[in-house]
């Protein structure tokens, strides 16, 4: 598959499965980006425990 017929066929996807708008009733946006960001900080704070000079 060739870069342009695997992004098309990704756009179709993507347009066929939009029949409610795209968005979940469950899933809210500010808990989903909040949960997010906590476990990039917290991989950040684990990452810099273990990177200590000693």
């Amino acid at each position: 598959m060739s870069l342009y017929s695997t992004a098309a066929s990704m756009v179709t996807v993507a347009a066929e499965g939009g029949e409610h708008g795209g968005n979940h009733e469950s899933l809210s946006a500010y808990l989903t980006g909040g949960g997010a960001l906590f476990a990039l900080l917290l991989a950040l704070w684990i990452t810099t425990r273990f990177n200590r000079d000693r």
